[in-house]
């Protein structure tokens, strides 16, 4: 068996031409084009790249867009300051505060500082509250990303056993709550493994759905899939290779080579997970605008 390739760019390429469709039908209908901030703070090579292929979109979509840097010596005084500013600026629908932030910096009081409205990135604890109790809300990107490459992709989550590998709030923790909620997409029975699972291969096997969002390169072997499961990676690591020109490689965290020949579906890192993140912030902001605008 080979597992088939669930590519995010095809499905992230998709999802923009409907999300770009619907923000020009908006645009018309009430004159408001939607704008996203990202504040970057520090100069974190790898954060500094993801932010500026979300610029980048939306420029490309003709959205409102702006990038705030500020220094890694920031204050939390001063990053509180640029938020809210961003939260009384009508012209901004959704902010984005980078992580990770640099040493020093309250990580949580500086997201509980973003109005629930433009909380974008769905980490605020109203949203995430609100994704606990099923009520309508701001869905983590990553999250949400592996939710639509199951659905554009045909895996049915209904009944089926799902094992998320990784307890993080990012990721593992919203994801287990969507799909565990009623409705499309959902309505499976959820299990969480972690760093502290004693039997953790053989919960693994047990998936009919394994999702891998633990932050440790390629720990995901054979013996962790059931045979003919559906394996979604959302990890993304740096793994260092002398053979290559710039000294590393980048991997998931799933031994993709080996994975694929018992899977029945895979995700390939990159290009999987990934490209939905951008994707999902997309839509996460033209509904931040639908809503300021009360449409």
């Amino acid at each position: 068996m080979t597992a088939k390739i669930l590519d995010g760019k095809v499905i992230r390429d998709a999802i923009l031409e409907e999300t770009e469709k619907k923000a020009r039908e908006f645009t018309l209908k009430t004159g408001v084009t939607p704008g996203l901030v990202v504040i970057l703070v520090g100069e974190d090579p790898a954060s500094q790249a993801y932010v500026n292929s979300k610029k980048k979109t939306c420029l490309k979509m003709g959205w409102y867009s702006k990038l705030i840097e500020m220094p890694a010596t920031s204050k939390l005084e001063e990053v509180a300051a640029q938020i809210d500013r961003l939260n009384a600026d009508p012209k901004v629908h959704g902010i984005l505060l980078q992580l990770p932030l640099p040493k020093g910096l309250d990580e949580q009081a500086l997201l509980e500082r973003i109005s629930p409205n433009k909380d974008v990135d769905g980490f605020h604890p109203m949203n995430f509250g609100r994704l606990a109790l099923g009520l309508p809300s701001f869905i983590p990107c990553t999250p949400k990303g592996v939710i639509e490459i199951l659905r554009h992709s045909g895996i049915e989550t209904r009944g089926k056993r799902v094992v998320v590998a990784g307890r993080s709030n990012i990721v593992g923790k919203p994801l287990a709550l969507l799909l565990a909620r009623k409705g499309a997409g959902a309505d499976a029975t959820v299990t969480i493994v972690h760093s502290r699972t004693v039997d953790m291969k053989d919960r693994c096997r047990e998936a009919d759905i394994l999702i891998a969002a633990m932050g440790q390169a390629e720990m995901i072997t054979p013996e962790y899939v059931r045979p003919g499961a559906a394996v979604i990676d959302v990890g993304i690591n740096r793994v260092d290779d002398p053979s290559l020109e710039k000294g590393y490689r980048l991997c998931g965290d799933v031994h993709y080579d080996s994975v694929k020949e018992v899977a029945s579906a895979i995700t390939p890192v990159p290009g999987g997970v990934g490209p939905m993140t951008i994707a999902m912030l997309m839509t996460n902001t033209l509904e931040a605008a639908i809503r300021q605008a009360g449409v």
